[in-house]
């Protein structure tokens, strides 16, 4: 596998986060939009990529610059932010997901949140598998075949980052 990059999404990716949708299984598609997409809506590609002070976005890259990973956050209602990550099939598995959480996450600490909530398909035991393995003092609540997860933001996060010498993405 080659070497990943990530970096805030800009709107010159709008054709690359198209291809990148496309080229999810029907599969991997249902579990991250609870639905398959065919053909992205403008607005879908348009959301994927904002970037402001109450949406977050991040993109994998390879070195040729295909997409290859894409998480978002944005202000929740119940939580200080929402998450919502999805990577390309043939890169699932290779920690590509928990590196953008970490560091989406790592981004909305720094800006004051200190909860985070997701809604996972049931059927997404990977997912699950991650948050149990994150969180495990997440509250999980189950309805209609999606399970709706409220955790804590490690505070710890962005200290840990800081003495690693390195720094969150700026956007």
């Amino acid at each position: 596998m080659q070497r990943t990059q990530m970096r805030p999404a800009r709107p010159d990716d709008e054709e690359r986060i198209r291809r990148f949708l496309i080229g999810l299984s029907l599969h991997t598609q249902t579990l991250r939009f609870f639905t398959g997409i065919t053909t992205p809506a403008a607005g879908l590609v348009r959301t994927l990529l904002t970037v402001d002070e109450h949406r977050d976005a991040l993109v994998a890259t390879t070195a040729g610059g295909e997409i290859v990973g894409h998480a978002m956050s944005y202000r929740g209602g119940c939580t200080d932010v929402e998450i919502a990550v999805v990577v390309a099939d043939r890169w699932q598995g290779f920690g590509l997901g928990p590196r953008l959480i970490d560091t989406l996450l790592l981004r909305a600490a720094v800006r004051g949140a200190r909860t985070v909530g997701m809604d996972v398909l049931g059927e997404n035991r990977r997912a699950l598998r991650l948050i149990r393995r994150q969180w495990p003092d997440a509250s999980m609540k189950v309805s209609s075949g999606s399970v709706e997860v409220t955790a804590m933001i490690d505070g710890a996060l962005p200290f840990a980052e800081q003495r690693s010498g390195a720094t969150p993405l700026t956007a």
